[in-house]
């Protein structure tokens, strides 16, 4: 027993219990329920980004013609836009086009 008569166990004063007011108790409320608020956005913000990056962005890191076969399979009319005026230009024409839209294409890419 020690000398305080507490058999080893550290007395400790009461701390006062503080009642909060009708008012105080009003913000409690408000502040909790934004905090949960926050935390269901920021859960619902995780799942869309774990949603993206499980879903991936599809041809990222292809090469550049997976993506234009995946771009034709996606929108096949204006593929065939494309090719009836390359017909309409002819070959000629085409392969200068090409000569001037490469370049750009290829700038893009970086």
């Amino acid at each position: 027993m020690s000398p305080d008569g507490s058999h080893g166990q550290s007395v400790r004063a009461a701390l006062p219990v503080i009642v909060p007011t009708l008012e105080q108790q009003k913000v409690l409320l408000r502040i909790s329920a934004q905090r949960e608020r926050i935390r269901e956005r920021r859960a619902a913000r995780f799942l869309a980004q774990q949603q993206t990056l499980d879903a991936g962005n599809p041809g990222a890191g292809d090469s550049l013609i997976l993506q234009g076969v995946a771009f034709a399979k996606q929108h096949p009319a204006a593929v065939a836009v494309v090719a009836a005026a390359a017909m309409a230009l002819g070959p000629r024409r085409l392969i200068r086009w090409m000569g001037v839209a490469l370049p750009w294409i290829v700038r893009l890419r970086r």
